[in-house]
C-alpha cells in the first residue's frame, strides 16, 4: 500500500524551531516526526511513501533513517500546490492502487491504521476520514455523520461548530476519488476536496493518541504526553 505524507507547509506557527529545520523533522522526545511516521507506516503495511516538500529537502533526505523498510519518494514543489493539489499532481503514482493513504506529517499519532483500513475496505466508500475530538474543533474541519457513519456534512474551520468530531489529518482514499480531486492550484483537502465527497465518505473515530503538532502549545504537550508507538494491525 502507498501513502502520501504531506510535509510541504512552512510551519510558521512552530517558529523559531522551524527556522532551522523543516516541520516534519521537529523532535518528539528526541525522535523526528518523520521517523515516527515511517515506523508507523512500516508497521501498518505501507511499503511506499511519497513525501512532498517545499524547502529544506536535502535536510529531509539526510534524516531518513537507514533501517526503514519503506521505499521513499521525495517530490519538491517550487510553488506550493496545496494538499489536494499535491495528490492531483502525483495521481499517476497511485493509479494502480485500490486505496491509498493521505497523511499529514505534522500529526502525531499511534493510530491503528490496519484497523482503519479494514473498516474502509468493508464498506468501499470514496474515502474514509479519521476523526478525533480536539479541544477546539473550530480550528479544524468538522464532520457530521449519520447513524451509518456516512459523513453528511463537513465544514472547514467553522465559527460555530455543530459537531465535536474533526478531521484528524489521517485519510484513506479509494482510487475512484482521484476523479474528483480539483485540478486547480493551489487546492486544499479540507476546503476544496472533502466537501465534494460528502455523502460518499465515512467517518472513522480514532480512539488512539492523536495530536496536531501545529502550535507551540501542542508541541510542548507532546513532549510529556506522547506514549510512543503501539503494536498495530497491518492492512490487508
Amino acid at each position: 500500500m502507498k501513502a502520501f505524507l504531506l510535509a510541504a507547509g512552512h510551519g510558521t506557527r512552530l517558529r523559531p524551531i522551524t527556522d532551522s529545520i523543516p516541520k516534519c523533522l521537529v523532535p518528539i522526545r528526541g525522535v523526528p516526526l518523520l521517523e515516527i511516521w515511517l515506523e508507523l507506516c512500516s508497521q501498518s503495511g505501507v511499503d511506499e511513501v511519497l513525501i512532498n516538500l517545499h524547502s529544506n529537502a536535502e535536510a529531509v533526505r539526510r534524516s531518513i533513517p537507514r533501517r526503514t523498510t519503506v521505499k521513499i519518494e521525495i517530490v519538491e514543489e517550487e510553488v506550493l500546490l496545496g494538499s489536494a493539489g499535491t495528490v492531483y499532481a502525483n495521481r499517476d503514482w497511485v493509479s494502480g492502487e485500490k486505496a491509498f493513504w493521505i497523511l499529514y506529517a505534522d500529526v502525531l499519532t499511534n493510530a491503528d491504521l490496519g484497523r482503519m483500513a479494514e473498516f474502509h475496505q468493508s464498506r468501499h466508500p470514496l474515502a474514509t476520514l479519521g476523526l478525533y475530538q480536539p479541544p477546539d474543533p473550530a480550528r479544524c474541519g468538522v464532520a457530521i455523520c449519520d447513524a451509518e457513519g456516512v459523513i453528511q456534512e463537513f465544514e472547514e474551520k467553522p465559527k460555530n461548530p455543530r459537531s465535536t468530531w474533526a478531521f484528524s489529518g489521517v485519510m484513506l482514499a479509494s482510487n475512484a476519488m482521484l476523479e474528483i480531486v480539483p485540478e486547480r492550484r493551489p487546492a486544499d483537502i479540507g476546503f476544496d476536496l472533502i466537501p465534494l465527497l460528502v455523502g460518499n465518505m465515512l467517518g472513522y473515530p480514532i480512539q488512539e493518541y492523536l495530536l496536531d503538532i501545529g502550535t507551540m502549545d501542542n508541541y510542548r504537550q507532546a513532549q510529556t504526553s506522547w506514549p510512543g508507538l503501539s503494536p498495530v494491525s497491518k492492512a490487508k
